[in-house]
């Protein structure tokens, strides 16, 4: 099969609506339940592709969370410890497979922006994996294959209508794209960059010592940046991304957002977090909301006197600025990438306050030597990667 009829574009408004192959040959993909649409068909192909690069570059399992063409999260399929199962709403006695880790640390990055996600494994589907897809809320899922188990608890999703589609590992697509805008045709070289340690080369800053696991980080930022929509900034830590700026006009912009979303990801660690006292009754996404609002600068919203009671068995104390400082001010080892280059140090000033310790950005800014000199203030390691990322 060639081509599949959608049921309508972007919006229910514009149809008719398709994907094909222009060559007429068969398409490299197999919707094996559900109807997915035009703009899961773009999370799906995008997504397939971060999580194949990651799986080549780093011989792991890799996964990714994808909302409206960009990565909520991305990551390898390292263990959990107990921290982590219980901020990503994990039973102790589950058993989870490397993938299923790799899943649940991206979607574990921001699962405000993951709710309703679309889904990437690099490997086939397992029944772990199926099981804690199972337990959330998302659109669909891409992978190379499915265990005839884990398809079943796949298709029993949405009353049976939940997006599973496969696609053909070893499919090549061709070297030029093509997309019309306006009625006009845009062709392009496709980006094949192949991204590894051989961008870490050219350290330009005091500290030119870069560890195995940094270096691991920083290759994981730049392969989640290169399917980002543009401007985005991008932080890693432990083997998966914990805060992703996307899709800002400016970066310092991209770099606060990514900043934050990762600033809450640490607080989320806070036992006063951990342990927030949810009734039974309150389903993930809404701690999951309860958790973003409590950590932000209104938590009165969710413990206030009037509203407590919905969602909590007893009245939780505030998280104070003076916490969540002297918390943050004991994060260290992030690193970060850049789609392009930092134009001013205030970037650097932003990253630092995240636990930034190194960073990977192209270079080219006529103010390079500022963005290098405020490293240096900290000590940061910095590598000029010497190649844009930008991608629409």
């Amino acid at each position: 099969m060639n081509e599949l009829a959608l049921k309508y574009g972007c919006n229910p408004n514009q149809k008719p609506a398709r994907i094909l192959m222009a060559d007429s040959s068969n398409l490299p993909v197999v919707v094996l339940n559900g109807k997915p649409g035009y703009i899961n068909f773009l999370d799906a192909l995008n997504s397939w592709q971060l999580v194949k690069e990651l799986k080549e570059n780093t011989g792991m399992v890799a996964a990714a969370s994808f909302k409206h063409v960009s990565p909520a999260g991305a990551a390898l399929g390292y263990p959990l410890d107990k921290v982590l199962r219980k901020m990503y709403h994990i039973d102790r006695g589950m058993k989870l497979s490397p993938l299923a880790c790799a899943y649940t640390r991206a979607r574990g990055a921001d699962r405000m922006s993951s709710f309703g996600d679309w889904i990437a494994l690099s490997d086939v589907c397992d029944v772990p994996t199926a099981k804690i897809i199972k337990s959330e809320v998302t659109d669909g899922i891409i992978a190379p294959g499915y265990e005839p188990e884990a398809l079943d608890i796949l298709k029993s999703k949405k009353g049976g209508n939940y997006n599973v589609v496969s696609i053909d590992p070893n499919y090549v697509p061709v070297s030029l794209e093509h997309k019309q805008v306006y009625g006009i045709t845009f062709e392009q070289g496709r980006n094949s960059l192949k991204i590894d340690n051989s961008m870490l080369e050219n350290m330009v800053t005091e500290n030119k010592t870069l560890t195995d696991v940094q270096k691991r980080d920083l290759v994981l930022s730049l392969i989640t940046l290169k399917y980002t929509q543009s401007n985005s900034v991008c932080y890693v830590q432990d083997g998966q991304v914990i805060g992703v700026g996307a899709g800002q006009q400016s970066r310092i912009h991209c770099t606060r957002l990514a900043g934050q979303k990762a600033d809450n990801w640490q607080l989320r660690h806070m036992p006063k977090v951990l342990n927030l006292p949810f009734r039974d009754d309150v389903a993930k996404p809404n701690r999951d909301n309860a958790i973003d609002v409590y950590l932000g600068d209104t938590p009165e919203d969710v413990i206030g006197e009037n509203v407590w009671a919905e969602t909590f068995t007893c009245q939780p104390k505030p998280l104070t600025k003076a916490q969540k400082k002297k918390w943050l001010s004991k994060v260290t080892g992030v690193s970060l990438g850049s789609d392009a280059f930092f134009p001013f140090g205030d970037n650097i000033e932003r990253a630092h306050r995240s636990g930034v310790t190194a960073i990977v950005e192209a270079g080219g800014s006529i103010r390079d030597q500022q963005v290098i000199d405020t490293c240096n203030k900290y000590g940061i390691a910095m590598a000029f990667c010497g190649l844009r990322l930008f991608h629409h």
